[in-house]
């Protein structure tokens, strides 16, 4: 498919066809992502960060993808909340839900990126919900048919921010923070599946190191700029979702809790 086709479908929501030849080379997929990028900025969005996903290494065998991988956050695609908010699920495709652990950038990290670099960065962390979406039939797809399809992100909600130095001195601090914190999943009050930081790559500060030192990697890829968010990955499975559903994450210390519902 083409970047023209891929941007098609993530505008209609409608899933790639069934003839559409498998995605197989990664590096060759984030070139087709950066292209679908350019032709967004070209139409007026804004790029406001990335999304990084499959760092969960819990999932990766349901599907089949090893590795974790990367895509934009758009103006189009963020919304702010703080204990609750909402969340549009038009023209996406499949939709899913996860709970994560977003960054804040004051700065771009200084070259090398170790957790001392970046925890010097961010600004901020708070809780999230992504929207993920996948283009093929029933969450069916080969790794570079994820970075093809925009990292898979549908919509980000960043709940309540929380200065970074309020809750640790320095970055081995906030990564035990963080690896040790937990979150409870739950539909309508229900409880759905429990998860913990160290899910993802061992705490989500992990993740992000992971996360710059591939975005630094890719060629023609843009770095991190201040203002900009990071979400680093699900604690949880993905959960498909629908309108009308109220969906929260009991988070433990130190992040606070989020409500999202969805509507049409």
């Amino acid at each position: 498919m083409t970047p023209q086709q891929l941007l098609a479908h993530l505008d209609s929501g409608q899933p790639w066809p069934a003839s559409a030849a498998t995605f197989t080379d990664i590096a060759a997929a984030y070139q087709d992502a950066l292209a679908v990028r350019a032709l967004r900025v070209a139409r007026g969005e804004r790029p406001r960060g990335f999304k990084v996903g499959f760092t969960n290494r819990t999932i990766w065998a349901r599907y089949q993808v090893f590795a974790p991988m990367w895509g934009t956050v758009w103006d189009t695609t963020l919304a702010h909340g703080d204990a609750d908010g909402e969340l549009a699920l038009d023209r996406l495709c499949q939709p899913r839900l996860e709970p994560e652990a977003v960054f804040g950038f004051a700065a771009t990290p200084a070259p090398g990126a170790d957790f001392d670099a970046l925890f010097a960065a961010l600004d901020w962390v708070a809780p999230g919900f992504e929207l993920v979406q996948s283009h093929r039939p029933d969450w069916r797809f080969s790794a570079a048919d994820t970075v093809a399809d925009s990292g898979l992100h549908g919509r980000l909600l960043v709940g309540r921010r929380t200065p970074i130095r309020s809750l640790a001195r320095d970055a081995g601090e906030l990564h035990a923070l963080l690896a040790a914190a937990t979150v409870e999943l739950r539909c309508e009050g229900t409880p759905v599946e429990r998860g913990s930081g160290a899910n993802v790559l061992d705490s989500p500060l992990a993740a992000l190191r992971h996360f710059v030192a591939e975005l630094r990697a890719c060629p023609g890829a843009p770095d991190i700029a201040p203002g900009d968010v990071v979400t680093t990955g699900t604690w949880t499975d993905a959960w498909p979702v629908d309108v009308g559903q109220r969906w929260s994450a009991a988070f433990g210390a130190p992040l606070p809790g989020l409500t999202v519902r969805f509507v049409p």
